[in-house]
């Protein structure tokens, strides 16, 4: 073979790799996009064709990823704020105690421990010993602090639908907000007088009433000052009637209230049935004791009689709790 085929045939073969390179690449980088696309499409629902429209779809998705990720944090915060409303000091907070954990958890110490110690001194076994000091020393005191919570709840929300009236009507006559707020502190009962005051002295050296709501809702977490916070929110926000907004809200805290007690008096045979279902077993024990005194000896003495008065005493918790919760109803 001469040397100028040689070339020719060298020549040639450099065209077709330059070739093969240029054009396979096209066709590979063709492949890959379409590839791409279905996947694209398979997520949005559409497939993108070219290089733009891929971005597109790249950004939409991270848009996505964005509103996903706030929407959890927004979520886990919330979930972190109801944690921290069922702790001993917000419940102290919202009982209107002024009283530090650190003495709550000392006093219940020293109920429990009175509470075993004088059954131990009089020669109670230590299983009794060790139930009375739970009971009283544990029990009692969170007891005593729920049924002072939800009675300072139940004035509160008695009296916070005529707040809101007066709001409306100081609104609608050409007040502003904050006046309307004082006219509540001064004017309206206990305990939703001391909790506006609270927000009017908040607001009035510069907290934002977003946040002096927000601790309102902290000490007062009920779902009526959620809404009422919500509508002053959404208000500042947006603007709008508040006048009429706040007048539909004391409109369905009022219904709330009536539902709440056609609720109660439906429910007060059931809630009556309970209580005599529930006392009548201890009050037929204590009269056989008085009555007969030997027939009921061996369940006090005996360790067969302590283990049943265990067993009953734990049917009858759990029987009380399974009809409070039948005739609890939450709204």
């Amino acid at each position: 073979m001469d040397s100028s085929t040689l070339i020719s045939a060298v020549v040639a073969f450099i065209i077709f790799a330059i070739g093969m390179t240029l054009f396979g690449n096209e066709q590979t980088s063709g492949s890959k996009a379409a590839l791409r696309g279905r996947k694209i499409g398979s997520r949005g629902g559409s497939q993108k064709k070219g290089f733009l429209g891929f971005l597109k779809a790249d950004e939409s998705n991270n848009r996505r990823k964005q509103i996903e990720d706030s929407l959890g944090q927004i979520e886990e915060k919330q979930k972190n704020k109801a944690k921290i409303r069922k702790t001993l000091p917000s419940k102290l907070l919202q009982a209107n105690w002024n009283t530090t954990p650190q003495v709550f958890i000392l006093v219940s110490m020293s109920m429990g421990t009175v509470a075993a110690g004088l059954p131990l001194i009089m020669g109670a076994p230590l299983a009794v010993c060790a139930a009375s000091a739970l009971i009283i020393g544990l029990g009692l005191p969170r007891w005593i602090l729920n049924m002072a919570i939800g009675r300072r709840q139940k004035k509160f929300t008695a009296n916070f639908a005529d707040a809101m009236d007066i709001i409306v009507r100081g609104v609608r006559t050409g007040l502003p907000l904050g006046d309307c707020l004082k006219i509540i502190a001064h004017e309206s009962p206990e305990p939703v007088r001391s909790e506006f005051m609270l927000v009017v002295e908040g607001e009035s050296v510069g907290v934002p009433i977003e946040i002096c709501l927000e601790r309102l809702y902290d000490r007062m977490p009920l779902s009526e000052v959620n809404f009422f916070a919500t509508v002053l929110n959404i208000q500042k926000t947006t603007g709008g009637n508040l006048g009429e907004s706040l007048s539909n809200l004391s409109a369905v805290l009022r219904g709330r209230k009536l539902l709440r007690e056609k609720i109660k008096a439906l429910s007060a045979e059931a809630k009556m049935s309970a209580y005599v279902i529930g006392s009548l077993p201890i009050i037929v024990m204590i009269l056989v004791t008085i009555a007969s005194p030997d027939y009921m000896n061996e369940l006090y003495t005996t360790t067969t009689g302590h283990r049943n008065l265990m067993i009953g005493a734990g049917m009858m918790v759990f029987g009380t709790l399974t009809m409070k919760k039948m005739i609890n109803f939450k709204f």
